[in-house]
């Protein structure tokens, strides 16, 4: 008897996904306890999981020769389409639970007139809605013209956009350097984590590794630098004293995000030795490439749900 398709393995590790995601959420939520919210927090998470499998998934095709470009571009179709979906509902969502806490009203009692004003007459407001339209851009684009040429540039372009907006708008919205930071630590990780996970649903054989991995390893360093200098900036920007890595929910949080960070240095420079030369040589398995991907994706997503609840945290 077989093992599982490759289609079961990509809904297993989509769904073991989320379940870490939230699971993360919910203790990074307790670390930041009583400052955060805990549906705030979810709802963030959630949206910011979305966005960044759009974004990797958009974006990982271009690590492909033009040889087979298309043929990875169509096998993710599906997976894009679903994620750009799920982050225009997730935002809708998100939009909408802020809206009601800022008027300092239940989300039956909003009313459309109140939303709209929240969404339209605040910075907070704003970045949602362009959240939205570019979530919807790239879903759209990837439902309609999947095969087009153009179609991953503008779906990468737009997924950018997105994943910055709520960051510019963030704690550091007051300091242009702080809040390009951010924004650019935010993108970083976005495009480092997410084009991980679009490997890992989408390329199926030990061929398609050997040929994916190179790039991929290339384009996490440039990531790892930029998010690093980006975090460290805010970081520096947002705590007073270094005692608030431990005496308030937001240096909590902050910690724990920059302990995965560094394990996840460490795990991504064993596999850029160990790892990377197996694939490139067709020495590793698509199963070993698969599970390998799937530990350091493991990291990220607990990363990801910390940085969600920072993002809430007062």
């Amino acid at each position: 008897m077989g093992g599982p398709t490759p289609i079961l393995t990509r809904y297993r590790a989509a769904a073991g996904g989320a379940l870490v995601v939230v699971a993360a959420c919910v203790l990074s939520w307790a670390l930041a306890y009583p400052a955060s919210d805990l549906g705030a927090s979810l709802a963030r998470t959630v949206t910011d999981a979305a966005a960044v499998v759009t974004l990797g998934l958009a974006a990982v095709p271009l690590l492909e020769g033009p040889r087979h470009r298309r043929e990875l571009r169509q096998r993710g179709v599906p997976a894009l389409v679903a994620a750009s979906a799920t982050w225009v509902i997730a935002e809708l969502v998100r939009l909408t639970l802020a809206a009601a806490e800022a008027a300092g009203r239940s989300v039956t009692d909003l009313g459309v007139q109140t939303a709209v004003s929240y969404a339209t007459d605040t910075a907070a407001g704003r970045a949602g809605l362009l959240t939205v339209l570019a979530a919807a851009v790239v879903c759209a684009v990837t439902a309609t013209r999947p095969h087009a040429d153009w179609a991953a540039p503008v779906s990468v372009g737009a997924a950018a956009v997105g994943v910055v907006g709520h960051p510019l708008t963030g704690h550091l919205a007051d300091s242009p350097v702080g809040g390009v930071a951010v924004a650019v630590h935010a993108l970083t990780a976005a495009l480092w984590c997410g084009v991980l996970a679009g490997l890992v649903l989408t390329v199926d054989h030990r061929g398609q590794w050997a040929r994916v991995l190179p790039g991929f390893s290339r384009l996490s360093l440039t990531c790892v630098a930029a998010l690093l200098v980006g975090g460290l900036i805010g970081g520096v920007l947002m705590l007073d004293a270094p005692d608030e890595l431990f005496t308030t929910g937001y240096g909590r949080v902050l910690t724990a995000k920059v302990l995965l960070t560094v394990a996840l240095v460490v795990l991504g420079w064993r596999n850029r030795e160990f790892w990377l030369p197996a694939a490139r040589t067709h020495r590793s398995t698509a199963g070993f490439s698969r599970s390998r991907a799937g530990l350091e994706l493991a990291l990220m997503a607990v990363a990801l749900a910390a940085a969600a609840t920072l993002s809430v945290t007062g």
